[in-house]
This record gives C-alpha cells, structure tokens and sequence, in this order.
C-alpha cells in the first residue's frame, strides 16, 4: 500500500503530508507566482477604474 503523502503545489514531488511545499527554491519560486498574481490584480483593478473614469468623463462631455 501507498504509505500517506501530498504532493508539493510548487513541482508535484510527493512530500509528507504535513508539508506544502518541497524545499526552499519551490517556495521561493511560489513567493515569485505570488507576487506576480497580486501585482496583475493591482493593474486589471487600475485599468477598471481608469476605463470607468473615462466613461464617465466622456459621457459627461457629450452632455453639455
């Protein structure tokens, strides 16, 4: 029988089941994935209110 593990999230090696993550470069390279998720949902969110803005700003304009 398979004795109880996971998986790491990072590169799929099978760890023990208490762990998350493999070793130091897999969670260095997720802290990295992070990062670049959080900064991707700055700009989506940034570019939202700026198209808002400018709806707002154009749909102003052609009222008066």
């Amino acid at each position: 029988m398979v004795e109880d593990h996971k998986h790491c999230v990072v590169c799929g090696r099978a760890i023990e089941p208490d762990k998350f993550i493999c070793s130091p470069a897999c969670e260095e390279v997720m802290k990295r994935s992070q990062k670049q998720a959080a900064r991707m949902r700055f700009l989506m969110i940034g570019m939202f209110v700026a198209l808002f803005v400018v709806l707002m700003v154009v749909s102003y304009l052609r009222q008066s």
